[in-house]
């Protein structure tokens, strides 16, 4: 089940480039516990409204989808 959802490094930058654009991420630069720089991101309050809204307009999707599925048996 673990490589259901697979991001390779090609569209994760620019996704995360893409939110920070957008306000809806920040980003800084720090040390890692291996002493390596990486860039840290972290949702902002209107991403994280951004994702509430993304998220219930799944759910009202998959469960529209359900209702079909479940007619059609």
């Amino acid at each position: 089940m673990e490589n259901v959802l697979r991001v390779e490094q090609g569209s994760l930058y620019p996704a995360l480039e893409r939110l920070l654009n957008k306000g809806w991420v920040t980003a800084r630069w720090a040390e890692t516990p291996t002493k390596r720089q990486a860039r840290y991101y972290t949702i902002t309050r209107s991403g994280r409204k951004q994702l509430e809204q993304r998220v219930a307009e799944y759910d009202r999707v998959a469960a529209a989808i359900a209702r079909v599925m479940t007619a059609s048996e």
